[in-house]
């Protein structure tokens, strides 16, 4: 099932959901990782261009995955009024962080007024320096940011667990497999 229904999520959903943790995750290890990196470092130049090319292929994922959660319905949520509330309220957070950390990226990369180049494929470019020290104040954001957004996935990530292990719902199984269960009218 591509689309998702009232009871559960669509294939494409799950898909979009998976690959786009699995990467933020791996940006925020490489991202603390390189940041250790030192001149002589044979990864001092190749660390820093995976992770703009990956944040910025992440970035078109994350367009395409919300046009087409805006174009789904979504399963009926799962849980009480808070908890219903909280997860709708962390999932627009975590959409906020994602771009926050494009645009706080976008501007330390081009504070030098040097477009990014995507893997060689192509460069995306510059629009100018912004702001005095634009790529230290938008280090400092993106580095906050991160952190953030790495709390705030872990709290959704434990959250789904207290759903499946506590509550003893359907939450978590459904972002893990597809059921093709017909509707309620």
């Amino acid at each position: 099932m591509l689309k998702n229904s009232t009871l559960s999520y669509g294939w494409l959903s799950i898909v979009f959901h998976w690959v786009s943790a699995i990467i933020v995750i791996g940006m925020f290890a490489l991202g603390w990782w390189m940041v250790d990196l030192n001149y002589y470092s044979p990864w001092y130049t190749d660390a820093p261009h995976y992770h703009k090319s990956v944040g910025l292929l992440l970035v078109a994922l994350m367009l395409v995955r919300l046009t087409w959660n805006l174009s789904q319905k979504r399963p009926t949520p799962l849980g009480t009024k808070w908890e219903i509330k909280a997860a709708k309220l962390a999932h627009l957070l975590l959409y906020l962080l994602v771009f926050s950390l494009f645009i706080s990226g976008y501007l330390i990369s081009t504070a030098d007024e040097r477009g990014i180049t995507i893997f060689n494929w192509f460069t995306l470019g510059s629009l100018g320096r912004f702001f005095a020290e634009q790529e230290d104040i938008a280090g400092m954001v993106h580095e906050y940011v991160a952190y953030v957004l790495m709390g705030l996935a872990s709290l959704h990530g434990l959250a789904a667990l207290k759903h499946h292990f506590i509550n003893n719902d359907n939450t978590l199984v459904r972002m893990l497999t597809i059921k093709q269960q017909k509707e309620q009218q």
